[in-house]
């Protein structure tokens, strides 16, 4: 018998985050009116020990970059007073961007990623935070660039068996990965393609759309140049792009239930930065990338020329899985059955850069 929940989506836009609510059946949801006005949400985190608390990467052109907190399930939001940032005259900028919050299993520690690329800690709750220096400061960092429209550290993993074992994706430079809570990094990019870097099997310089850590420890990776696992701790990756229309992509996800189950929805290039052929198609893999198959039904295939984003698909727990992923063009999509089937929620949102679903 299917397991049913309450799920609640946190879809973050380039305008706000609308909070997108289903009842237990999965059929009916509610779209409530956007928080964080004006604000590019570019990732919302749930509080690990405190239920229905959630933090949220919010940057406006005018106002800046600020960390949201809500205590309520996502109803209200109030920044809190203090952000990340490099120290004056680093960076051109010491801050332009919050693209990703982290936190340590326990919820006592608080990670952020920014633009320009640096990674940043809290113990306080974003109270105050000081600086990664040995990631900051890495040897390899002369090979980290700006990648189109991003020059960021953008994806945190952190492992719920061991703290201390973090992972960092930086865009444009690779995966790093720490088993000392930090105070060390090594670079993780053994086994990578990177057809765009002229130096044969670089240490650093990898432009990495996406990483993600399965609960089991297992890590994927979408890259500029294919899609990747590591049984490991990312000492080691092995590719599992497959027969698809594209190795481009960004948005990837896992099921919780699952590290074999995988989603990912191509691109065409890094030019056109949109479907293949115009089809928007998700490609599931139940083997962990050994074979994809196409999971599209219900997605329109005809001129819908859109992009998903890295941080626009998320998993909730539940059996089968359930996969929410929104595009560029503001359409909000949903399965109930592991992508065997696909309906729209929305389709005159604000371009949606993130998604967050959580089941209750």
């Amino acid at each position: 018998m299917a397991e049913q929940n309450d799920v609640t989506l946190l879809v973050g836009t380039r305008r706000g985050l609308f909070r997108v609510r289903s009842d237990a059946s999965h059929t009916r949801w509610e779209i409530e009116k956007p928080q964080i006005e004006g604000y590019e949400i570019a990732h919302v985190c749930a509080h690990p020990t405190e239920p229905g608390r959630f933090l949220a990467a919010a940057n406006h052109n005018i106002w800046g970059a600020h960390v949201y907190v809500s205590d309520d399930r996502g109803s209200n939001w109030e920044p809190l007073g203090s952000a990340p940032h490099h120290a004056q005259g680093r960076h051109k900028q010491s801050l332009k961007a919050i693209w990703y919050l982290a936190m340590t299993p326990d919820g006592r520690r608080l990670y952020a990623g920014i633009d320009p690329a640096g990674l940043f800690v809290s113990d306080d709750l974003g109270e105050t935070w000081r600086p990664v220096e040995a990631l900051n400061e890495h040897p390899t960092n002369r090979f980290w660039e700006p990648s189109k429209g991003i020059f960021a550290v953008h994806s945190v993993c952190i492992d719920p068996c061991d703290p201390k074992r973090i992972f960092a994706a930086v865009s444009a430079g690779g995966v790093y990965r720490s088993s000392d809570g930090g105070q060390s990094w090594d670079t993780a990019n053994e086994g990578i393609r990177a057809e765009n870097i002229p130096r044969k099997n670089p240490e650093a310089g990898h432009n990495v759309h996406r990483l993600i850590m399965h609960p089991c420890g297992r890590l994927y990776r979408q890259c500029y140049n294919g899609v990747y696992r590591s049984d490991d701790g990312a000492r080691s990756w092995f590719e599992i792009t497959g027969d698809v229309p594209s190795d481009y992509g960004f948005a990837i996800a896992t099921s919780a239930a699952d590290a074999d189950t995988l989603f990912r929805i191509p691109m065409s290039n890094a030019h056109m930065r949109a479907t293949v052929d115009g089809r928007l198609r998700v490609y599931r893999s139940s083997d962990g990338g050994a074979t994809w198959g196409d999971a599209s039904n219900g997605l329109p295939q005809q001129h819908a020329y859109v992009g998903v984003l890295r941080e626009a698909m998320d998993t909730a727990v539940g059996e089968p899985c359930r996969v929410y992923f929104g595009t560029n063009g503001g359409h909000l999509f949903a399965s109930g059955d592991a992508g065997v089937n696909w309906k729209m929620l929305a389709a005159f949102l604000p371009p949606i850069s993130s998604v967050l679903a959580w089941a209750i």
